[in-house]
């Protein structure tokens, strides 16, 4: 049942210092709006309001993609879910990235969904949070302390909850990636294509070690802990080992049985989530060995 919403008071910023005065100005009171895809669904099916929306869309230079050899990939927050899947630099160079953004909601979403909303919305089922994990992604954030920048890893605090204090999201930064790195991202939804995913998966690896050996493995996983997480306890299986069948399986293993979180709710059992990591894990490091 949707429910009216209060009124607020829109604020359009005009430069990143304006939109975090005004989050230190109201604080608790404020929202950030870009997208608007989960905010304004938020409001209308709890009926509950922030006093203060303040609007970021229009601040200059927020909205690009731009790659550098050197420096890497640098996405301004408002850059659209859309604009990153179609992104010819992200799709050659950072596949796992344009693969999770391609498959999060429908086309329209995707239109007006921000990477930065999607991020400090913090959902466990994020679909571009594991991919940006396996990538080394970090955050920069901007508040009336100044600027921080934190490994995605460290952003993340629990359910819909981020370490942000009166700050917004500017841009997520990717490190170039090494030479001849594999990396996907593989997902499981429960019925239609707008679903969340049930599990998702990102691995990557770098060219291959010495002897034929993993080297740089990253496994990352979605949707089966309070936060998007990386799987370590898989990783380490692998790191520095030959690529045999038999490890890929043990690092699958590992990753369901230890690194996994899962729950048992609606969507489905804590069983069932638990095998999708297992198989999921299986094919992605079968794809990027």
């Amino acid at each position: 049942m949707l429910r009216k919403m209060r009124s607020f008071e829109y604020l359009e910023a005009a430069s990143v210092s304006e939109a975090v005065s005004f989050l230190d100005r109201y604080r608790d009171k404020a929202r950030i709006f870009a997208g608007g895809t989960d905010l304004l669904v938020a409001m209308k099916e709890t009926g509950q309001s922030p006093e203060y929306l303040i609007d970021i869309k229009s601040i200059p230079g927020l909205s690009s993609i731009t790659y550098d050899e050197k420096e890497g990939l640098r996405i301004g927050t408002c850059a659209t879910i859309r604009e990153i899947e179609t992104s010819r630099v992200v799709q050659e160079k950072f596949p796992p990235l344009a693969q999770g953004a391609q498959v999060l909601g429908s086309v329209q979403i995707r239109n007006r969904g921000t990477i930065g909303g999607n991020l400090c919305t913090a959902s466990p089922s994020a679909d571009t949070a594991p991919p940006l994990l396996v990538l080394d992604a970090k955050v920069k954030l901007v508040g009336p302390k100044g600027e921080r920048v934190l490994p995605l890893d460290q952003f993340f605090v629990g359910p819909g909850m981020t370490v942000l204090e009166n700050e917004l999201l500017t841009e997520v930064i990717v490190p170039p990636p090494a030479p001849d790195t594999r990396g996907v991202y593989l997902y499981i939804m429960r019925r239609r294509a707008v679903d969340l995913a049930l599990v998702g998966v990102a691995a990557s690896a770098a060219g291959t070690g010495k002897n034929g050996t993993w080297k740089d493995v990253r496994i990352a996983l979605g949707a089966v802990a309070p936060t998007p997480i990386r799987a370590r306890k898989a990783e380490a299986v692998l790191e520095g080992r030959k690529k045999e069948a038999r490890l890929i399986a043990e690092a699958a293993r590992i990753a369901s049985e230890q690194d996994a979180c899962c729950i048992t709710d609606v969507r489905a059992s804590e069983w069932y989530r638990k095998e999708l990591v297992r198989v999921l894990t299986q094919r992605a490091l079968q794809q990027v060995s």
